[in-house]
């Protein structure tokens, strides 16, 4: 929501420049209009995105045969998009044929609370390799929670409510970052973004990756 392409870009190779990531990284970037009063506009432009991410995943897990595993990194509201054309895969039975994902990371979701257990309700939980970055200082999912009539978003959902859906939640809420609405942790605060880039560069469990300086900070259910 509210990112352009242009930034899009920049935020994708500023996290790879800081996490110290040495592998292909692959953006998708759908059709947000970069304004901050377009919310609904953005979000039927995600959801019209689904059948081209779904062709996306199918070109680097099975197309691009040297890759031997990839991982997913969403944010915001990218979450509904990315969440939502995964149900859509395995309802046609093709999701991660190639059986090739990672890790899936859900930074900040602007997701629906009740509308996610539904979507991942249709993954196998031996399948749910979903890492949900949460922050309780989430100022502009407060907002969004407001404009959905104050229905809890993903990401400043309960932790406990999150964690019997077979996702394992990492709380951010005790770290800094410059980022105002405290939205951007996960490429914004320096523990998150060594965290997360440790993670895809080892190929372990997220939570099997976290530097023990980091314990302090960071609350892993």
């Amino acid at each position: 929501y509210n990112t352009s392409l242009t930034s899009a870009l920049l935020q994708t190779a500023q996290f790879v420049h800081d996490s110290g990531y040495t592998g292909v990284p692959v953006l998708f970037s759908w059709a947000s209009r970069g304004k901050t009063f377009d919310y609904v506009y953005d979000l039927n432009s995600a959801a019209m995105a689904r059948d081209a991410l779904i062709e996306t995943a199918f070109i680097v897990g099975e197309d691009m045969s040297v890759s031997e595993r990839y991982d997913v990194v969403a944010h915001s509201m990218g979450n509904l998009l990315t969440v939502e054309a995964m149900r859509q895969a395995a309802i046609q039975g093709t999701f991660d044929e190639s059986g090739k994902i990672g890790a899936v990371i859900l930074a900040s979701p602007d997701i629906d609370v009740d509308l996610f257990r539904s979507q991942i309700e249709l993954i196998a939980p031996e399948r749910r390799r979903f890492y949900v970055l949460v922050s309780g200082d989430d100022k502009a999912l407060a907002t969004s929670r407001w404009l959905a009539g104050g229905i809890n978003r993903v990401g400043d959902a309960d932790d406990t409510r999150l964690a019997d859906l077979g996702v394992v939640v990492i709380d951010l809420s005790k770290l800094k970052a410059n980022d105002s609405y405290n939205h951007g942790k996960f490429a914004d605060a320096p523990e998150a973004v060594q965290l997360i880039g440790s993670s895809l560069l080892s190929g372990t469990r997220l939570e099997g990756a976290t530097p023990p300086s980091l314990q302090e900070f960071l609350a892993i259910k």
